[in-house]
């Protein structure tokens, strides 16, 4: 069933590239959503990613308490991008975004930073999360690893009896920037890391292949990559008796929620656990609170959790 208010795809004029905008909801506010620059194998893949992105994004901003619905963008790379042609296309995706009025706000997702959205700021507003020397918040995945962070320490109690995953054994899928923050926030935790690019594997941490990271026996699951993650196939081979991160549209389907809770795994689903980001940039760049007010509206993401596995009991 269709349940957005649009979709509209276009080919940029500068580049020639593939660019799109699906805006789930504007019930609730204005809708954001990152802008997602990446390769795609099919337009049409790119569609569903984005379709699915923009639904999660209403969930996370209902889940937070956010005035704003939900969107998401993607600009399909489908050639080596020069810095020119990387330019070129991100204008043509300002053009885009400016065809909403402002019903859709743009920040960085995958593919995309704070330089970028600097960029879209040469033709559009709406954009956030600009480079703080520009008078923005920078990059998100700070308070998206602190929010994380907090979901952690409320589901633990609830599973193990305790907030402190201290000796427990945790699996990171997806060593970037907000995996690898997460890390480093787990002092005292027995962390394995996983990542598709081998330059991420340091001796800091265990490491595990992508491939294996979903069968290790643990107490943790953090996916903090791509989406679309958790099947039939990989619940029956799952070794974490608790799942949380921040990666988007981690269920391949619904059905999947009820797979785990037959397992006995508890899953808390991505558009709580990876509100933090939003949640900030938000609190800073339109409610204009300073940095630790915005932080602690972050770490109420605890108490969110709190209610939804007590509801759940």
């Amino acid at each position: 069933m269709w349940e957005h208010e649009q979709l509209v795809v276009r080919t940029g004029e500068r580049s020639g590239m593939t660019t799109m905008v699906a805006l789930h909801s504007t019930k609730a506010g204005p809708a954001v959503g990152g802008c997602r620059m990446k390769p795609y194998g099919r337009i049409t893949d790119a569609v569903t990613d984005v379709l699915r992105l923009s639904k999660a994004m209403t969930l996370k901003c209902e889940a937070a308490g956010i005035p704003h619905g939900g969107a998401k963008s993607v600009i399909v790379i489908d050639r080596p991008l020069t810095p020119e042609l990387r330019r070129d296309v991100l204008l043509d995706h300002a053009d885009l975004i400016n065809e909403f009025g402002g019903a859709y706000r743009a920040g960085p997702d995958v593919g995309t930073g704070p330089e970028d959205m600097l960029v879209l700021r040469e033709i559009t507003p709406h954009a956030y999360c600009l480079p703080e020397e520009h008078g923005g918040t920078g990059s998100s995945s700070g308070p998206t690893a602190r929010g994380v962070l907090a979901a952690l320490k409320a589901a633990s109690q609830h599973v193990f009896g305790t907030p402190d995953l201290t000796g427990r054994k945790v699996v990171i899928s997806g060593f970037g920037s907000v995996g690898e923050l997460i890390a480093r926030g787990l002092a005292g935790a027995e962390i394995v890391v996983s990542d598709v690019d081998e330059s991420r594997r340091t001796g800091e941490f265990g490491w595990v292949h992508p491939d294996e990271a979903y069968r290790v026996e643990a107490d943790v699951l953090v996916p903090a990559a791509v989406g679309g993650v958790l099947s039939p196939e990989t619940v029956r081979h799952l070794g974490a008796k608790l799942i949380v991160g921040p990666a988007n549209n981690q269920l391949t389907d619904d059905s999947v929620a009820g797979l785990l809770a037959e397992r006995g795994i508890v899953w808390v689903p991505d558009h709580v656990a990876s509100a933090g980001g939003v949640i900030y940039t938000l609190a800073r760049e339109d409610d204009g609170v300073d940095h630790e007010t915005a932080l602690k509206r972050v770490d109420g993401i605890e108490a969110a959790v709190h209610r939804l596995l007590g509801e759940r009991q």
